[in-house]
């Protein structure tokens, strides 16, 4: 019979923390957005508080349910979310914005149906790899359906398209291959293969080759392809060390697109300074930390695994969001986890820490 104690309290101070961070700017930043486009300020704060509320109520129920009842839903929850990432590009089902596929509407709401197949995704792997886990020596019978799995979930997203989400996918299928024991060789053959593919990706689409230009040299063209990375580094620089203040951000007034979502990192620095930044990042390496010891000392494989990729997963989207807002990654559309504006994101993020939380209720 297993031995539940309390949760990883300073793993759960991480995730409030970030929560907290993220209330306060995110009201902060779209404030005046609010108000121009809703005569509101308050409308993004309101929409944040349902958002929080259903992630607390999310992460609290898979903090206590037994994990044995949630590896049975392990497939079943994969097929729905590869349901929904095929229904995005049904007419009539499907919600365009920007010009990408990346949403179904739900009256006032939408779900995006890429942030349903990560958690589902390492679900199923966790899953696959404790299932046989002496196969993974084997490419052809451990290495390869991983892969193959990971293949057909890339391939649907990429419709849509998202790359930002597709690298993430690999690169937390990629730790927990490594923490599976996969082999040397295989690794880094996998890496050699998924760099090309990278490069292949971004060749085969003008667009990502005009946003690597921009971020290679974002003052070429300003008020193009450049214009988010400059306007990003204008909110940054400004801050100094200590910020302008909370609320006083000058870049809030519609300069950076997406300020409360995938630019919230900049409205950080430039309100609170290089400090505030640099205790975000700090917390989050908290969170890895923390979560990866949950996984080292988890009680069998498939909760090993498990804490090992949703640890991965908050983790690798943190760090390719904060590299794309200071400039050292090229653009690409992806929220700050816990701190950017609610939404699907926001949900299955705490839904997926509650599921590690739960984790470390076995852990002594």
């Amino acid at each position: 019979m297993r031995k539940y104690h309390r949760p990883d309290l300073v793993l759960l101070g991480a995730i409030l923390a970030l929560l907290g961070i993220g209330f306060v700017m995110v009201y902060s930043s779209s404030a005046v957005r609010g108000y121009i486009q809703y005569d509101d300020p308050y409308h993004y704060l309101k929409m944040e508080i349902l958002w929080v509320t259903m992630g607390l109520v999310a992460m609290f129920i898979s903090t206590v349910v037994d994990l044995r009842w949630v590896r049975k839903f392990a497939k079943p929850a994969l097929i729905l979310a590869i349901v929904l990432l095929i229904a995005v590009k049904i007419p009539g089902i499907g919600r365009r914005v920007n010009g990408a596929d990346r949403w179904i509407g739900l009256g006032p709401l939408s779900i995006q149906p890429s942030e349903v197949i990560k958690l589902s995704m390492v679900l199923m792997m966790s899953h696959l790899l404790a299932l046989h886990p002496h196969k993974i020596e084997s490419f052809r019978k451990g290495v390869l359906p991983i892969l193959g799995l990971m293949g057909v979930i890339a391939g649907l997203i990429m419709l849509q398209p998202d790359l930002g989400t597709t690298l993430v996918i690999a690169a937390t299928t990629f730790f927990m291959l490594i923490a599976a024991g996969a082999r040397a060789g295989h690794i880094l053959a996998l890496a050699g293969t998924g760099l090309g593919l990278v490069v292949a990706a971004i060749a085969a689409a003008p667009y990502r080759m005009r946003r690597i230009f921009a971020f290679l040299d974002p003052w070429a063209d300003p008020l193009g392809n450049g214009y988010q990375t400059i306007q990003a580094l204008l909110a940054l620089g400004p801050g100094g060390l200590f910020g302008l203040g909370l609320g006083q951000s000058r870049q809030k007034f519609l300069y950076l697109p997406e300020n409360h979502t995938d630019f919230i990192f900049a409205m950080i620095g430039e309100e609170l300074g290089f400090v505030g930044a640099s205790l975000v990042v700090l917390v989050f390496f908290l969170f890895a930390w923390r979560g990866f010891r949950v996984a080292m000392r988890a009680p069998d494989p498939f909760t090993g695994f498990l804490a090992v990729g949703i640890t991965a997963m908050v983790s690798i989207q943190a760090m390719i969001n904060m590299g794309v807002v200071s400039g050292v990654l090229p653009v690409t559309g992806i929220t700050l986890p816990f701190i950017s504006y609610g939404g699907t994101s926001l949900v299955f993020t705490m839904l997926g820490v509650g599921v590690l939380l739960n984790i470390s209720r076995e852990v002594r």
